[in-house]
């Protein structure tokens, strides 16, 4: 274990620890402590010095863990679960998927992969996400299709299905879902899930699906996201176990994606459209070259947007390099 590990290990207790006491620890000098806990503030770990006491960590934080994840993981998802890796420091969970899919002469389908940090984030067209130490939820999980690309229309949108009914098992009230792929609750980003496909679009394939949650995020590296954010530690009173967030995602996107190609969208379009947090609202949807504004008005079978445009005519949008906003004058 390295000595970042066990120093957070230690520090997991939530109580104060002085650089002299962590140093004795790990068998290191109290300048080495000093070096870690520098490297971990600037990886976007929260932590309290207070002088003659030491130094703790907030009492909400929680490492993820293997034990506590499976201990919440149900038994059907447990059958489908291939593997479960969680790393320290990662550039991006839905780029070690992608490396795994493409190295593996055997499949990987049912691998869910998570780290603490990630140094290159990924969201939707090509932004970064936010990813500080331990702070929030950054998963990709792997599943293999054999219909191509046309059987996985408005996948996106049932992943967020079953987001959403993970919240909601944690008694998250609120939940939205904003058309293609956000969580929404108050307004406000809560999520996202970014869907990226490997092999033939007419064939064998194979899908990462990528969910961030914001679940305690530094303000400071808030100021980082260019739109309006929550996170779970915001609008809970009592703290959410990140592990337990982990397991009951894995429950439900494995229960979505285990008949997908059977079912499709249309089985999950009446409980999206339930909590869609665009309905009604005027709205303009953007790609490079241009802009279309109007009213949402939900989604059709394969999970293209519906919209309502001045002249009264219904205009259909899928998925892919568009962008939803409200609309200002």
């Amino acid at each position: 274990m390295s000595i970042k590990s066990e120093l957070l290990n230690i520090l997991n207790d939530g109580e104060f620890h002085s650089g002299e006491d962590l140093g004795q620890v790990l068998g290191v000098s109290r300048t080495a402590v000093w070096k870690q806990l520098q490297a971990l503030e600037a990886m976007g770990l929260q932590l309290e010095s207070v002088k003659g006491k030491g130094y703790k960590i907030p009492n909400n934080f929680e490492l993820l863990s293997h034990d506590q994840i499976n201990l919440n993981i149900n038994k059907q998802a447990r059958s489908q679960l291939n593997r479960l890796d969680i790393y320290q420091t990662l550039d991006s969970t839905n780029k070690v998927a992608n490396q795994l899919v493409q190295e593996q002469s055997d499949t990987v389908s049912g691998t869910v992969i998570l780290s603490e940090y990630q140094t290159m984030g990924r969201g939707r067209r090509g932004k970064n996400w936010v990813s500080p130490f331990a702070a929030n939820l950054y998963l990709s999980m792997v599943w293999d299709f054999d219909q191509g690309a046309s059987a996985l229309q408005g996948l996106s949108l049932a992943i967020g299905v079953a987001v959403s009914r993970a919240l909601k098992q944690l008694k998250i009230e609120g939940v939205k879902l904003k058309w293609p792929n956000d969580i929404y609750i108050n307004h406000k980003k809560l999520g996202g899930i970014l869907l990226e496909m490997i092999g033939d679009p007419a064939g064998q394939c194979s899908v990462i699906i990528g969910i961030g949650i914001n679940h305690c995020m530094p303000e400071k590296n808030g100021q980082d996201i260019d739109q309006e954010w929550t996170d779970l530690a915001s609008i809970t009173t009592q703290p959410v176990s990140r592990n337990r967030l982990a397991a009951y995602i894995i429950n439900h996107c494995f229960d979505v994606l285990g008949d997908y190609q059977k079912k499709g969208f249309s089985d999950y379009k009446d409980e999206w459209q339930e909590i869609d947090a665009f309905k009604g609202i005027q709205a303009v949807v953007s790609t490079v070259n241009q802009s279309t504004i109007g009213t949402p008005v939900g989604v059709d079978e394969y999970g293209a947007l519906k919209m309502k445009l001045a002249s009264g005519e219904i205009k259909s949008f899928i998925g892919g390099e568009l962008s939803l906003r409200p609309f200002k004058k």
